[in-house]
């Protein structure tokens, strides 16, 4: 008699796959870019003494 178990094999999702929606990439995604925007604007805070709406001319 054959082997009654069946193995499923998936396949992963690749994380850094670039995909729309509401998807775990594009969450990911997002959070990577928020990082870099928050990132950025402190740096401008840090560098030039002004906060990031007075550095761009809004405030």
């Amino acid at each position: 008699m054959a082997n009654a178990t069946k193995t499923v094999t998936s396949t992963p999702e690749d994380r850094n796959a670039w995909r729309w929606g509401f998807t775990t990439q594009a969450e990911v995604w997002n959070g990577r870019l928020a990082m870099i925007g928050f990132l950025a604007a402190t740096l401008i805070e840090i560098f030039s003494g002004q906060g990031f709406l007075h550095f761009w001319g809004i405030l």
